[in-house]
C-alpha cells in the first residue's frame, strides 16, 4: 500500500527523472529511503554522460547499498523509482537484499508511452563442457 511518505519520495524520483535531459540522459531516477524515513541516496539515469550501458539509477543505488549498508539495515530500506526496474536492476536489488521497491510506471505503461526500440537478441549456445566447468565451483563450494 501506497501512502503519503511514499509519494513524496516518488515524486522525488520523477524529479530526478526529469532532469537526466538536461545532461543528455534517458528520464529515470531513483531514490534510496532507510527505515527512518531518512533519504540515504539518490541517483538518475547516466548511460549517455558516462557510456555505461548498467548505469541505470537503481542499479547505481542497490550497488551502493550492498557496499555501504549492513544487510540488516538494507532490508529496511525502499527505493522509489519513477519506473519499474528492468530485469538488471531488478536481479541487484535482490541480491543487495534491499527490503521494498515502490515504482511510478509500470513497464508496460513506460512500453506504451515511449515505444522503446529493443536491441536485436543475442545468440546463447550451451550449456557446454560441464565436467571441466563444474571443476571451480565444486572445489569453491564443496
Amino acid at each position: 500500500m501506497i501512502d503519503e511518505r511514499d509519494e513524496r519520495f516518488l515524486r522525488r524520483a520523477i524529479e530526478l527523472a526529469a532532469a537526466a535531459p538536461s545532461t543528455g540522459d534517458r528520464p529515470f531516477g531513483s531514490v534510496l529511503v532507510g527505515p527512518d524515513g531518512e533519504s540515504l541516496a539518490e541517483a538518475h539515469n547516466t548511460v549517455a554522460t558516462e557510456h555505461d550501458i548498467t548505469a541505470h539509477p537503481e542499479l547505481k543505488l542497490a550497488r551502493w547499498a550492498a557496499r555501504e549498508l549492513d544487510p540488516q539495515r538494507a532490508a529496511g530500506t525502499t527505493m522509489y523509482t519513477s519506473c519499474q526496474p528492468c530485469a538488471m536492476c531488478a536481479t541487484a536489488i535482490d541480491r543487495s537484499g534491499l527490503g521494498r521497491v515502490v515504482f511510478a510506471l509500470s513497464t508496460e505503461q513506460f512500453e506504451r508511452l515511449a515505444k522503446p526500440t529493443m536491441p536485436t537478441p543475442v545468440r546463447y549456445d550451451g550449456p557446454a563442457l560441464f565436467e571441466e566447468a563444474r571443476a571451480p565451483i565444486d572445489a569453491f563450494f564443496g
